[in-house]
């Protein structure tokens, strides 16, 4: 008897059943076909600085094109050594304590693989970037939603303390804060090394807006603070700095002890990263103003869009940091008042020609507050087009 060959392929179960298509490419989609002004997903419309390519090509001449060792090519490394110590006042030993990553997401997925496993808690504070719950769920570990305070985005240390458990393994924290653009204050960070102090809880912090932060206000590292540094894992990414969210380049500074840990999962989940880029970008550090001055920069564009905004009938939130600037939608005169966040930006995208998200995309149950993202690192010109569309409403 001849049994027919299948060409169906076999059913497995997903390991993220709950996953389907992210906002971000959604909205996107939908800016591209009605020609909408994209301030939806998070990157500039503009380019790097000239210098920092021309860094890159000079590595790629000079052969740098083989790769490089896994934790990173050295000379990158002390430069982000150096980086943290001058901003920051802690020094990480380069060869043991600084991991060269594929980017910021790359960084997060590893350091939660490397400590979290079935029978763990991992706490999240909602609203929060759309990676962390995923990451966490592949561990098999159990996700532990917090919620920031609505309207101010704060930490409820109240909330947190009543979360852990002998069980907690980790908490992500995010400052500045993807979406809102909340700045945690030295307060606020050593609240949390307080409460941490007692327990054996790391700490896996999404620094990536590090040099985005407006008004004064300085960013408050983990490297700040000696006990938050010894159990933290410190993430950051040079495309968020440098305005090339493409090249994906992050790092990762921890402790020797937790970074031993975090480079036996990298060297099998992506082994190494883009060497003439790492050599291009070591080169290009030894210049730190692009980083010092990114605050200014991205302040006068933050300024351009919240006096624009501010002729409209949108409730500007506060945006301390990032290149993000919430606004509320409750007091705004559309054809249908109760339309709910997601409803809300689909019809901006649509009838207005701005593409938005709504923050109910960063909450595992989706609350709905009436407030929605913009994103500013755009170009004037983009910023303005904007906003000449949004003073329709």
């Amino acid at each position: 008897m001849t049994i027919a060959p299948t060409t169906r392929t076999p059913a497995f179960p997903s390991r993220l059943p709950n996953v389907g298509t992210t906002i971000f490419t959604v909205m996107s989609a939908l800016a591209a076909e009605h020609q909408a002004v994209n301030l939806g997903q998070g990157f500039p419309d503009f380019g790097c600085d000239p210098r920092l390519v021309d860094a890159v090509d000079t590595a790629m001449r000079a052969g740098q094109n083989q790769y490089p060792p896994m934790p990173g090519a050295a000379p990158l490394r002390e430069a982000i050594a150096s980086k943290i110590e001058a901003l920051y006042g802690r020094r990480y030993d380069a060869a043991s304590e600084i991991t060269v990553t594929a980017g910021a997401t790359q960084a997060i997925i590893t350091a939660v693989l490397c400590c979290a496993g079935p029978g763990d808690e991992v706490i999240v504070l909602e609203p929060c970037y759309d990676s962390y719950v995923p990451n966490i769920e592949l561990t098999g570990a159990a996700v532990v939603r917090v919620p920031l305070t609505p309207g101010t985005f704060r930490p409820d240390f109240g909330k947190i303390a009543a979360a852990l458990t002998p069980r907690t393994r980790a908490i992500l924290v995010n400052t500045p804060h993807n979406p809102s653009g909340t700045v945690w204050s030295p307060e606020d960070m050593r609240r949390l090394d307080e409460l941490l102090a007692p327990t054996g809880v790391l700490v896996i912090s999404d620094e990536v807006y590090e040099h985005m932060v407006y008004d004064g206000q300085q960013h408050q590292s983990m490297a700040r603070f000696p006990g938050l540094a010894a159990r933290s894992f410190i993430v950051s990414s040079f495309g968020k700095t440098y305005h090339v969210t493409g090249w994906k380049v992050g790092y990762v500074a921890a402790p020797a002890a937790l970074t031993a840990e975090f480079r036996k999962v990298h060297q099998f989940n992506v082994f190494t990263v883009n060497t003439p880029m790492q050599h291009g970008i070591a080169a290009y550090m030894a210049d730190p103003a692009p980083y010092l001055d990114l605050s200014a920069f991205y302040a006068a564009k933050r300024d351009l869009f919240r006096a624009g905004l501010a002729r409209t009938k949108f409730r500007l939130l506060p945006c301390e940091g990032t290149y993000f600037q919430c606004a509320a939608i409750d007091e705004l005169s559309v054809p249908e008042r109760d339309l709910s966040e997601a409803d809300f930006c689909q019809w901006l995208t649509r009838e207005i020609g701005v593409a938005a998200i709504p923050l109910s995309a960063f909450y595992g149950g989706g609350f709905d507050q009436k407030v929605i993202r913009f994103c500013f690192a755009k170009k004037d010109d983009t910023l303005r087009a904007a906003l000449e569309r949004l003073a329709r409403l």
